[in-house]
């Protein structure tokens, strides 16, 4: 069995566990396209024997003792493929994906939250970046307010693993 790595790219160390998988295609099948929905097929009339009577032609749902051998490995893939989503998630994401009922509808929603997370820290970057560029002394500031303000702002960069050269500081 495939076992995922928690790390920071949840989605994509998932996706590229998932897609590395080989000969996991029922995997990625049920992920991307979703669960194996049974269809109904007809079972063909059977004449009347000796110790049975005919059976008329007929339709049925479709069971895992009928269904072909790659129709089959979709529809126990589901339960294989929730496992290794939920076994890769950090637990702030949990709470997302706890309603989710299949495969495809859990990994769509960590593709949204993944998705959000990190427009969100490229706003924190940006907006950063800007107000390091803007920075200025207020008129009537006094130092020890002017460097609490810079202290903060060059905290919450190194926070943000922002790096700012040299340069840019001096200029």
């Amino acid at each position: 069995m495939t076992t995922l790595t928690v790390t920071a790219s949840t989605d994509s160390q998932m996706h590229n566990n998932i897609m590395a998988a080989g000969s996991r295609d029922p995997l990625r099948k049920c992920i991307l396209s979703g669960p194996y929905k049974p269809t109904t097929i007809v079972v063909q009339a059977v004449a009347a024997t000796d110790d049975s009577s005919a059976i008329p032609e007929h339709t049925t749902v479709e069971t895992p003792i009928n269904m072909s051998h790659a129709n089959k490995a979709h529809f126990e893939a589901e339960k294989e493929a929730i496992h290794l989503i939920l076994t890769g998630i950090r637990d702030e994401i949990y709470s997302t994906i706890d309603a989710c009922q299949t495969a495809q509808e859990i990994w769509e929603a960590i593709e949204r939250v993944q998705q959000g997370e990190s427009l969100n820290i490229q706003d924190v970057k940006t907006n950063l970046f800007w107000e390091f560029g803007k920075f200025t002394s207020h008129d009537g500031e006094t130092m020890e307010s002017y460097y609490t303000r810079f202290y903060k702002l060059m905290n919450e960069m190194i926070r943000n693993n922002l790096i700012v050269a040299t340069m840019q500081v001096n200029v």
